[in-house]
């Protein structure tokens, strides 16, 4: 079950200007759900992307970075679900290519227009025939990306989900509404590097399209490269940032200026609430755990230490155990790599629980209140350095018997 995480109410996500969505049961996988999904995009639209750093990329990761760099201009996305066509070698970039080829004759673009997703098994043919012949109803039900829209593709992307993820915002600009929606999919093999998490952002602020690549990475850095379920960075990692401009305020020109700020703001608040419901949602999860890291000499440091901590799989089984054996942290900020660490500052808290005290365990804590906090499904562990003034953190979650489960059944 998901940790505090319902599917999204298609009320309160908002529409985005330019922007249509279809969706369809292609039976990529399976019969029976929804696994292609095709967004379509306003002449005129601007699109920037981080992708996965593994190097074993998957075929559309490939194709996006060489359609994203042709400058044709993106015009359409196309997903799929059930297949990730990685470790598919020259043939998958061939039905990568078939696939976006199809799509841009029915929408009369180039095939460079085209912007294709997939996510599911790997270094399985993708079955680029299933996508063709279902490319016509998706198209057909091509629709505006209103709140029902969004849940639908929400769902249509969805592989080891249990819950669409889907969040929405709005801004004032210019005098003008700006929205910024966007939907997510991932619960496993979860720790993107960007830059089998996807996830899609849309607004129609009149940004300039040279912004949308810092805007991206920034969000990037701020949401989904801050989460880990469990430490696997997926072939297939895309996060993609659409902008339709067509809300009609001036051009924003600059990050820095108050309506640069209230863009950023907004969409990193977009992405932040997408990146927390893939942790919430995490294979198998029970617990939702905030690492927070304090007192270093800089980021990089503290979320070293951060990391450590949330991938570690002594923590993760501990937490999902309600176990307090806390030294398993302690041993994790050691390891983190972290030079002249001094092991005699450091404090430790879980929740408002004050642990451990200069290195040491403190001689007031007692084990049943650390147990009381480990029982609790959203736990926050803090984590003082003292070492200087940075701080970081990221979110990630326990590590469960249905975790194994779901991992070991994932093909079957």
């Amino acid at each position: 079950m998901p940790v505090d995480l319902v599917p999204p109410d298609p009320s309160r996500i908002h529409p985005v200007a330019g922007l249509r969505l279809g969706t369809a049961m292609a039976g990529i996988r399976k019969p029976g759900r929804r696994d292609l999904v095709v967004f379509e995009l306003a002449a005129g639209s601007a699109v920037a992307g981080v992708f996965t750093r593994n190097r074993f990329c998957a075929a559309p990761v490939q194709l996006c970075r060489e359609h994203l760099a042709g400058g044709a201009g993106i015009r359409a996305l196309l997903i799929n679900t059930g297949n990730a066509n990685a470790g598919t070698g020259e043939d998958g970039l061939a039905r990568a290519r078939r696939s976006c080829a199809a799509l841009a004759s029915r929408l009369g673009i180039g095939e460079q227009q085209v912007l294709p997703f997939s996510t599911g098994v790997i270094m399985e043919t993708l079955p680029v025939d299933r996508i063709e012949a279902g490319l016509p109803a998706a198209v057909a039900a091509l629709r505006p990306a209103d709140g029902a829209a969004w849940a639908e593709a929400a769902a249509g992307i969805m592989t080891t989900d249990t819950v669409p993820k889907a969040a929405s915002r709005q801004v004032s600009i210019g005098g003008r509404t700006v929205t910024v929606t966007g939907i997510a999919k991932g619960a496993g093999m979860i720790r993107p590097n960007m830059a089998t998490m996807l996830g899609f952002v849309a607004t129609d602020a009149v940004v300039a399209p040279e912004l949308l690549q810092p805007l991206v990475r920034e969000a990037a850095d701020r949401s989904f490269n801050r989460i880990t379920v469990d430490g696997d960075t997926s072939t297939n990692d895309s996060f993609v940032l659409v902008a339709t401009r067509l809300a009609g305020h001036g051009e924003i020109t600059s990050l820095d200026g108050p309506e640069g700020r209230a863009l950023r703001e907004a969409l990193c608040a977009v992405s932040e609430q997408l990146a927390m419901a893939i942790v919430r949602d995490g294979e198998g999860a029970s617990k939702f755990i905030t690492v927070r890291v304090e007192g270093g000499r800089d980021e990089a440091e503290c979320l070293a230490a951060a990391y450590a901590v949330a991938h570690s799989p002594l923590v993760k089984t501990a937490f999902f155990a309600s176990d307090p054996n806390l030294g398993r942290i302690l041993a994790a900020v050691g390891y983190a790599g972290i030079d002249d660490l001094d092991q005699g500052l450091i404090d430790l808290f879980l929740d408002d629980v004050h642990v451990v005290e200069r290195g040491g365990r403190r001689p007031q804590y007692r084990e049943e209140d650390g147990q009381r906090v480990m029982r609790g499904s959203e736990i926050t562990i803090r984590v003082r350095l003292h070492r200087g003034p940075a701080s970081a953190q990221v979110w990630t979650c326990d590590l469960s018997l249905d975790y194994v489960r779901i991992n070991a059944d994932y093909r079957s």
